[in-house]
C-alpha cells in the first residue's frame, strides 16, 4: 500500500470515526445514561470526552444533526439539562465551555473558549494553534438565533435572548436582548407578570 493511501485511510479513520456502528452504538449508551439524545451524524471527539467525563450532556438536551462538539484533552464542556442545538450547532473548547439548562442554539451557531492564532507571518496559519480569553460561560434559559457566534472569555446571563448572525465578543448581562457585530445589548427584556393560577 502506497504511503498516499495510508495516510488517506488513517485521515478517513479519524475524520468519519463517528460513523463507525460500534462507536455510534457507544455513543447511544452514553446518551441512554444521560437520558439525553443525539441525532446522527455527529461530529468531533464526542465519544472519547463522554469515555473520559470531559464532555457532560444534561438530562432531555437534545443534539440535532450534523453537531460538532471539539474538545482538547485538557479541555472541557459541560451542556445542562433540557438543552437544545440545533442543526450544525458546533462547540469547541480548549479549556472550558458551560451552558446551563434549557438553552436553545438555532441552526449554525458557534461557541469556543479559544480563538485560531494568525499572528505570526513565518508559519502558515493552520498551525498557529490557538489564543484564549478564558473560559467561555452562558447561562440558563439562553436563545440564540441562527448564526450567532460566541467568542472566547465570553460570559453570557441567565435568560438571554442573542439575536440571529451575532457575534458575541464581550459579557451580556442576565434578561437582555443582544444582537449585532459585534453583539450589543439592547434593551432588557420585558418579562410578563405570573399569572394568577388560584
Amino acid at each position: 500500500m502506497s504511503s498516499r493511501a495510508k495516510l488517506y485511510l488513517q485521515k478517513r479513520r479519524w475524520y468519519e470515526r463517528n460513523s463507525r456502528p460500534l462507536r455510534r452504538a457507544r455513543i447511544h449508551l452514553h446518551m441512554l445514561r444521560a437520558e439525553a439524545f443525539i441525532r446522527f451524524p455527529v461530529q468531533g471527539n464526542v465519544l472519547e470526552a463522554l469515555d473520559d467525563g470531559r464532555l457532560r450532556i444534561g438530562k432531555g438536551t437534545l443534539l440535532e444533526p450534523m453537531c460538532w462538539i471539539t474538545i482538547a484533552d485538557s479541555g472541557r464542556v459541560e451542556i445542562g439539562e433540557g438543552c437544545f442545538l440545533n442543526i450544525a450547532t458546533m462547540i469547541a473548547a480548549q479549556d472550558r465551555v458551560t451552558i446551563g439548562d434549557h438553552t436553545m442554539f438555532a441552526n449554525g451557531c458557534f461557541v469556543s473558549d479559544a480563538a485560531h492564532r494568525y499572528d505570526d507571518p513565518d508559519t502558515p496559519v493552520t498551525w498557529q494553534g490557538f489564543t484564549s480569553k478564558g473560559p467561555t460561560s452562558i447561562g440558563s434559559n439562553c436563545w440564540f438565533g441562527v448564526n450567532c457566534v460566541v467568542n472566547t472569555g465570553v460570559t453570557i446571563g441567565d435568560r438571554c435572548v442573542i439575536g440571529a448572525n451575532s457575534v458575541v465578543t464581550k459579557d451580556v448581562p442576565a434578561g437582555t436582548i443582544a444582537a449585532g457585530v459585534p453583539a450589543k445589548v439592547l434593551r432588557e427584556i420585558d418579562f410578563a407578570a405570573p399569572t394568577d393560577s388560584g
